[in-house]
């Protein structure tokens, strides 16, 4: 074969759908292929070609505007355009240029449809809608671990395979400690007929009876836990080990329905995973100093390698991490009081950002309020302030390094009385400012991990009820989240960044994610919504309001497509013995990932001018 045609074929070979096609067909294919230089600034595809074809970019950019001549996609090496073999299949009407001098390869449309007729892994390409296409790249990324599913598919039915064993609550706490030594268990439930009343483990006996002096002959009812966490048999193991850790503890009763059938424990659960977030959580609520801390800290770059090693989404990775996060905070406010004594009045510890939506990896830096009751003296300030210095600087200490917008409870602005907080909210909703708008990401996702009194749910409830009717705050804030564009031909130089430590990469997370979470927000204000989680926000969402079932099905899997390869990436960093960061090259993924990205990021954009057109957002400068 000439030497020309092996490039082609080889160049073929490496770019989907065509890495589909058998050895045979893919020799022959670049026989069939013409080729033609179009200029930049010219009309794509070109006006005078003699019969329709599908166009392969080999080099060179095209750009794609839609009928009011908005950008909606960019082409270049590697990708196809054919628009030309869709006439009649009421695709959407698109113009095309060349931003740049490009050569391309003209397949036929006729030798298209034959070979789209012949092989059905290549006609998938054609045939599939962005959404399905990136509904399988999940699919494929969360699938295809490096080391085994484990608790990423298995469900914790499977593993109840004892019969149940109960107790009744007037049995008294002897007859029950007998019951557990009898059949080796570490826990015991509590029915009432057929209703769950209660939970005993080891630790109540050793905590609530024998060190607190309470006779073995009193009823257990008096030291059972009765608020319980259940899980059911069809929860995912990684689900129900992450609930463990965010409650901190070690048993979860499991329900088919109504009816209970046993009880899942740490125990049960690691034998399928060697090392696990509930105990660095465990290991954190036992530490005696920062210094402890900050041991366990480190820890949890490699809890990411694991869970990503396990095929874990970027969803699990972040709710693990983040349940971590939560536990260090309050360890750290418990070792403060220790050291200050107890607080004049009562207050909460407010998070925000990735860790109030349950998102963080281990990169995160610290965002973070307090929030104090209204009775509180001026000069109790200097309380909190010695408070919020400890737990900043702890914090720091343990890797969440400070905000670089100093959002955190340190800076006396953002510790303030409940009072200052409302009219703080009243303001940024009321009167939509760029101040309001900036902190929006941290403000407007608040979740508290210290609260005793519940002073928190008075501004939540606050928060909601003025922002979901108030058209004007919702238009800035779509306004806001509109503004920052997926990159959508990211793999092209003059859209990375040029120069410096991050020569030739984006952020993934400010170019990829943070437009999903930005959407997600204006879609939970402006529908009273409370979940903070990305994920949550937009299935509570989904067909309400500005949100279709399907758009929402297609913004969680695109988040979770481009969180995956984020945490993926940082995976490799630390593997590598790096420091993770957001910075990924386009020359660390597949061409297959590359054009999967790409139709996230077209996702993300149609889903943006859709919200766009909803609250006119052209309107407000």
């Amino acid at each position: 074969m000439d030497v020309e045609l092996v490039e082609i074929q080889e160049f073929l070979a490496s770019h989907p759908p065509f890495d589909k096609l058998p050895p045979e067909t893919l020799e022959r294919l670049p026989k069939r292929l013409s080729v033609r230089y179009i200029r930049r600034g010219s009309v794509f595809p070109p006006l005078d070609a003699d019969q329709p074809y599908l166009y392969i970019l080999r080099r060179g950019a095209v750009e794609l505007r839609d009928a009011q001549g908005d950008l909606v996609g960019k082409l270049a090496e590697g990708d196809l355009c054919d628009m030309a073999c869709r006439a009649g299949e009421n695709a959407v009407p698109m113009k095309g240029s060349t931003a740049e001098d490009t050569l391309v390869y003209l397949l036929p449309c006729t030798d298209l449809t034959a070979l789209r007729a012949q092989h059905a892994h290549f006609a998938e390409h054609f045939d599939q809608s962005v959404a399905h296409r990136l509904r399988r790249a999940l699919d494929a990324v969360t699938n295809a671990p490096a080391s085994g599913a484990g608790l990423m598919t298995l469900r914790v039915g499977t593993l109840i395979n004892r019969a149940l064993v109960t107790a009744t609550p007037e049995t008294s706490i002897r007859e029950a400690a007998q019951v557990m030594a009898e059949h080796n268990i570490s826990s015991l439930l509590i029915m009432v007929g057929e209703r769950l009343a209660g939970l005993i483990t080891d630790r109540d006996l050793r905590k609530r009876c024998l060190a607190a002096g309470l006779p073995s002959d009193r009823p257990v009812r008096e030291i059972m836990t009765e608020r319980l966490e259940t899980v059911n048999v069809d929860t995912l193991g990684f689900q129900a080990l992450i609930t463990m850790t965010r409650l901190n503890v070690h048993h979860l009763p499991v329900m088919a329905g109504a009816r209970v059938v046993g009880i899942l424990s740490t125990t049960d659960l690691t034998r399928f995973q060697s090392s696990n977030s509930v105990y660095l959580v465990g290991d954190v609520h036992h530490a005696k100093d920062l210094e402890t801390l900050i041991d366990i800290s480190s820890k949890v770059g490699e809890l990411q390698v694991h869970m990503v090693n396990g095929g874990a989404t970027a969803d699990q990775v972040g709710q693990a991490i983040s349940a971590i996060t939560d536990a260090i905070t309050r360890r750290l406010l418990e070792i403060a009081e220790a050291q200050l004594g107890p607080p004049p009045v009562p207050y909460a510890w407010m998070v925000g950002g990735s860790q109030a939506r349950r998102e963080q990896t281990s990169y995160s830096d610290q965002d973070n309020a307090l929030l104090i009751a209204d009775h509180m003296k001026p000069e109790d300030d200097a309380y909190f302030a010695a408070l919020a210095s400890i737990v900043n600087d702890g914090l720091n200490a343990c890797g969440y390094v400070y905000c670089p917008g100093d959002v955190m409870a340190r800076n006396p602005k953002w510790r303030q009385t409940l009072r200052i907080w409302k009219k703080y909210f009243n303001t940024w909703i009321q009167r939509p400012e760029p101040m309001a708008l900036m902190l929006s990401s941290v403000f407007f996702d608040l979740r508290p991990v210290h609260d005793p009194e519940g002073l928190f749910e008075e501004i939540h409830d606050q928060v909601l009820n003025l922002s979901k009717d108030n058209r004007i705050f919702i238009a800035y804030m779509a306004a806001n989240a509109v503004k920052n564009r997926p990159p959508l031909g990211f793999f092209r130089n003059f859209v990375l960044i040029q120069g410096g430590e991050h020569d030739h990469t984006f952020n993934i997370k400010h170019r990829g994610i943070v437009p999903i979470i930005d959407l997600a927000r204006v879609y939970a204000l402006s529908s009273g919504i409370t979940e903070t989680n990305t994920l949550e926000r937009l299935r509570t969402a989904a067909g309400i309001n500005a949100l279709s079932k399907d758009g929402a099905a297609n913004l969680s899997d695109a988040v979770e497509f481009i969180g995956t390869l984020r945490v993926r990436h940082q995976a490799g960093q630390l593997r590598r013995g790096e420091k993770a960061d957001n910075f990924l090259s386009p020359d660390e993924l597949s061409p297959l990932e590359r054009g999967h990205l790409k139709d996230a990021f077209l996702l993300i954009n149609a889903m943006q001018e859709s919200l766009a057109q909803r609250y006119q957002t052209g309107r407000i400068n």
